[in-house]
């Protein structure tokens, strides 16, 4: 598998002039643009490095959707390595994998009612449809193969070991609760068993 890198600024909420590289990969097997994105460490003295799968979500990440957290556990994930270092796998697997256009059919739903799974599955899709074993490629592509991650979804935890990555610590992110979304995350927990703990 090969790789281009290229230097990029980040800039989130209170870090600025991250430092970073972004790479693209190829020979993956769907063909999909996912990017790795590599933080220059601070503290050189670890070798196990911060990892975030982080699925695309332009409702979220871009737009900051009222109707999930995605966006502000990016901007969480982009802070806490730019003062610590890490890789943050960015992954165009929009909507759980169902796409833009049926994340848009399955916003329409979950108006009239419907948690986000019963909606995914409303227009006939799984509960999850996403598929991480390329980003187990890609970090093997970088030379790692045990991580510390960073993740409230099982789901995550369980494919990266099925497909070769080490787990020696999961790291949690914050429950970002906000006007809009707490049906979403308490679905989540209830159904999808991420660990979020509610006040």
């Amino acid at each position: 598998m090969a790789e281009v890198r290229a230097r990029v600024d980040l800039k989130v909420g209170k870090a600025s002039d991250i430092d970073a590289e972004i790479l693209s990969f190829s020979g993956l097997k769907t063909d999909k643009e996912h990017v790795a994105i590599i933080f220059k460490s601070a503290d050189k003295s670890s070798q196990i490095p911060l990892v975030r799968m982080h699925s695309e979500c332009l409702t979220g990440d871009v737009f900051h959707s009222s109707r999930c957290d995605c966006g502000e556990q990016l901007d969480e994930t982009i802070e806490k390595m730019g003062q610590q270092g890490g890789i943050l796998l960015y992954l165009r697997q929009e909507g759980r994998g169902i796409g833009l256009y049926n994340k848009i059919d399955a916003y329409r739903l979950q108006s009239q009612g419907m948690d986000t799974y019963e909606a995914n599955n409303h227009l006939g899709f799984g509960d999850d449809l996403r598929d991480f074993s390329e980003a187990a490629q890609m970090l093997k592509a970088l030379g790692v193969l045990k991580i510390k991650l960073i993740t409230n979804n099982p789901k995550k935890m369980k494919e990266l070991q099925e497909f070769g990555i080490e787990l020696d610590e999961v790291l949690p992110t914050h429950v970002h609760l906000k006007s809009g979304n707490e049906k979403y995350l308490k679905a989540k927990a209830s159904h999808g068993k991420h660990k979020l703990k509610f006040d």
